[in-house]
């Protein structure tokens, strides 16, 4: 059984807050150290379960693909060792594999989405609308279906409670500037298209993935947060997708779908989850691990 770690409260660093899956401390001026537990957030709600383990994975996945996509834009990792701020020999022990050293940034204050097949939010807003985020789409689509091309439908970043809103690209312009908005898309498809054609390779289609970007103090684009995690993304087995279907995934729409089916109204607190749905929910995300960089 995996040791599990819903929230951090480390002795000698300073907390700055807590994300819904993170936990973030003041290394200093440029500095932050960023802890992922293995909190669980579905719909936008924080539950008090945790998925044991879930944050190491989280963090394994992500430096991968930071690194994988460092030819493309520069991302808020360091080459700083987390030894070096954690003093307390128990707390490094328990948070070396789940923890980065990185620069402090200005989040820019939306979420980079890309979509190549249609799901999720955007299955329900293609239903409804014929369209994502403003963006006309063919008529006809079935569920799970892939785009000619990737899509960019950006997000609003909700605080905790709320929900994340999908807006049009117009409202990226007006909120961050037009020569920004613009970088942050090309970028964003950029990425999805190197990195599904990789996990493609490995028997894994990414079906959406949504990223995050912050500004340096010299105004650089910079990646930060978490990057093509099954926190982050849709990732769904090659071997058993089939269009007009919900396909299995190994990422936490499994969870998604089980409180579908539950009594909720998707405000806190949340639902007890079984026992089973967490061991096969780690299951999941240990598989997409295993695929991708094991």
């Amino acid at each position: 059984m995996k040791s599990s770690l819903y929230e951090t409260n480390l002795s000698s660093l300073s907390l700055l807050g807590r994300g819904k899956v993170r936990d973030i401390y003041d290394l200093g001026s440029d500095l932050l150290l960023i802890v992922a537990t293995d909190r669980l957030s579905a719909f936008d709600v924080v539950f008090t379960q945790v998925i044991p383990g879930k944050g190491e994975i989280l963090t394994k996945i992500s430096n991968f693909w930071f690194n994988k996509m460092r030819d493309i834009v520069p991302n808020h990792l360091t080459h700083l060792r987390v030894a070096d701020y954690l003093n307390v020999q128990s707390e490094y022990e328990e948070l070396k594999d789940r923890s980065v050293v990185v620069k402090k940034l200005t989040p820019l204050p939306v979420e980079a989405v890309v979509r190549g097949y249609v799901a999720g939010s955007g299955w329900e807003d293609y239903s409804r609308t014929g369209s994502i985020c403003g963006i006309i789409l063919p008529e006809n689509l079935s569920m799970a279906e892939r785009f000619k091309s990737p899509i960019f439908t950006p997000s609003t970043k909700a605080k905790i409670g709320d929900h994340d809103e999908n807006i049009p690209f117009q409202e990226v312009q007006n909120l961050i500037g037009i020569e920004l908005a613009d970088k942050v898309r090309s970028i964003s498809i950029e990425i999805y298209e190197k990195a599904a054609k990789f996990a493609l390779d490995r028997g894994i289609i990414i079906a959406d993935t949504k990223m995050e970007f912050g500004l340096s103090s010299e105004g650089e684009l910079i990646l930060i947060d978490e990057l093509l995690t099954p926190d982050s993304s849709r990732f769904w087995p090659l071997n058993s997708y089939e269009m007009g279907k919900s396909p299995e995934s190994y990422d936490k729409q499994f969870i998604r779908d089980y409180l579908e089916k539950k009594a909720w109204d998707k405000s806190p607190p949340a639902p007890e989850l079984p026992i089973q749905i967490v061991d096969k929910t780690l299951a999941r995300y240990q598989s997409a691990y295993d695929h991708l960089v094991g």
